[in-house]
């Protein structure tokens, strides 16, 4: 059984109370392009992350708006930044790094900023045609100059998805994938 690659690099999801205070009372995110999750994408719209130590500019905003705010790095991009954020799923901020967060009308410093699990998305119809659980951990195989085996992926369902595995640019490098590649799924 095969699933296909998504490569995630550093991005923000953001709640709107902190979209008002970076963008400016009432601002709407506006699309640049679609991601592969069905609703989800990739919005014209930037910020800039810090800590005391260092800083990246023109990180993606990704929609649409979320009831929390969090940001993905990689442990690459932690090194830089002087932080050691935890590896979590969406959502679960607990024991996330604190960062600063800057927009063209102001700033917000929180405590959201994680490494993000690997992951496979999948629908209820997946999860019955390839016995998948939601929660459940599988191994991915990597083949080529490169290859290896990707353990601790974890299984996320939902009818809003689209079959696709992420990895974030740290562990696609590490094996030379590339968006688009297809693995194979061990359990």
């Amino acid at each position: 059984m095969k699933v296909k690659v998504g490569i995630s690099a550093r991005h923000v999801h953001l709640k709107e109370e902190d979209l008002q205070t970076l963008f400016g009372e009432n601002y709407k995110l506006t699309k640049f392009k679609d991601l592969t999750q069905p609703g989800q994408y990739a919005a014209n719209e930037t910020v800039s992350i810090k800590t005391d130590k260092s800083s990246f500019e023109g990180v993606r905003i990704l929609g649409p708006i979320r009831n929390y705010t969090q940001v993905e790095i990689s442990k690459t991009d932690a090194y830089k930044l002087k932080l050691n954020p935890p590896v979590k799923s969406y959502g679960d901020l607990d024991g996330a790094e604190t960062i600063t967060i800057i927009g063209p009308k102001g700033e917000v410093t929180l405590s959201c900023c994680i490494l993000p699990t690997r992951h496979i998305h999948l629908t209820n119809e997946d999860r019955e045609k390839y016995n998948l659980k939601n929660k459940d951990k599988v191994s991915l195989k990597v083949e080529g100059d490169k290859a290896g085996i990707i353990q601790n992926v974890y299984i996320k369902e939902s009818e809003n998805y689209a079959f696709e595995c992420h990895l974030d640019v740290d562990d696609a490098n590490a094996f030379l994938i590339k968006n688009g590649d297809e693995l194979e799924i061990h359990e």
